[in-house]
């Protein structure tokens, strides 16, 4: 493979098969070149100036013994608590090397040569502060997480009232996911997702890690959105690079219901954080470019998909 300076950071909270199929996607990435992919081993050394770290966020599935034992060139965090998605995966950047960090999620499993491909592409263009491919769900078709706009108003509205999904192409109602953007080229994005998010060092050195009053959810929009405001460019690479099981740790999702080790509690807890991310997000970055009755009518909203989202859980 060619040279590459990469540091994959990988959060993991009881995920050890996902972990286990995720870490060997990432090791066969970069020890080899695509041509032997199927006789990559876990214990072969990784390619210069690259690094893979994993941040074990307190779990109680021996998924921090599995990594030692059979990916031992592999760096090992452990963390004594859960610290969410913004805390565990800033203990990984403090301790990442590389030119460039990325952030994968453990329920995901990436194509040969991903890592070259999305580093290559980054190198494109030294005003990429930030990129995220087309990704593909286990589940069949494309995540449209991965293509998104910032959750103005608006855009929440459309999407949660069900109009963008019967007007996926509207740039009245699609503004959510943008899907009636061209997705086989590659563009400027608002925002991509945490599940694969490939940065620069020098964006982290400017920028800062995650905002740590995100638990669950919403972290990776809020870390989009400052990356834009400090004058990088935040990119859509339209090849699908990887596939990903969407909710696999956290268990809200139903392409995964089948696969996630989530236990009710985790169930109910990351509801909690994903309904308080969305309150976070407006009022730091929207309620003074709104008037007051907005700002009611949002927060209100969030309160009323709060119950129904809990409810879901407290009943399964």
């Amino acid at each position: 493979m060619g040279k590459i300076d990469l540091s994959v950071v990988i959060l993991s909270f009881n995920t050890r098969k996902l972990l286990k199929r995720c870490l060997g996607s990432v090791v066969r990435c970069l020890v080899i070149g695509d041509s032997e992919v199927r006789k990559a081993t876990s214990t072969k050394p990784l390619a210069p100036n690259t690094q893979i770290i994993v941040v074990d966020n307190n779990s109680d599935d021996e998924s921090p013994e599995m990594v030692k034992k059979e990916f031992p060139q592999v760096k090992l965090i452990r963390s004594k608590k859960n610290l969410g998605f913004a805390g565990g995966n800033n203990l990984g950047l403090k301790k990442a090397s590389g030119r460039y960090i990325l952030f994968l999620n453990s329920d995901t499993e990436l194509f040969p040569n991903t890592l070259k491909k999305a580093v290559d592409f980054m190198e494109t263009d030294q005003k990429i502060g930030a990129m995220t491919p087309k990704t593909m769900l286990f589940s069949g078709g494309m995540d449209p997480d991965c293509h998104r706009g910032f959750p103005t108003p608006w855009a929440s509205f459309s999407y949660f009232l069900g109009l963008e999904k019967l007007f996926p192409k509207s740039r009245i109602f699609g503004q959510y996911h943008k899907l009636y953007q061209d997705l086989n080229k590659a563009h400027e994005i608002d925002a991509g997702f945490g599940t694969f998010m490939i940065i620069r060092k020098d964006v982290y050195k400017e920028v800062g890690g995650f905002d740590d009053n995100y638990f669950f959810y919403g972290e990776d929009l809020d870390y989009f959105y400052r990356i834009k405001q400090a004058g990088w460019k935040v990119m859509f690479y339209p090849k699908a690079l990887l596939r990903h099981h969407k909710g696999g740790s956290s268990g809200l999702r139903k392409e995964s219901k089948n696969i996630t080790p989530a236990s009710r509690s985790t169930r109910i807890k990351t509801a909690k954080a994903s309904i308080k991310a969305m309150e976070i997000f407006y009022k730091k970055f929207y309620k003074e470019k709104y008037p007051g009755w907005v700002t009611f009518l949002v927060l209100l909203a969030i309160k009323i998909k709060s119950v129904f989202r809990l409810l879901k859980h407290y009943l399964s």
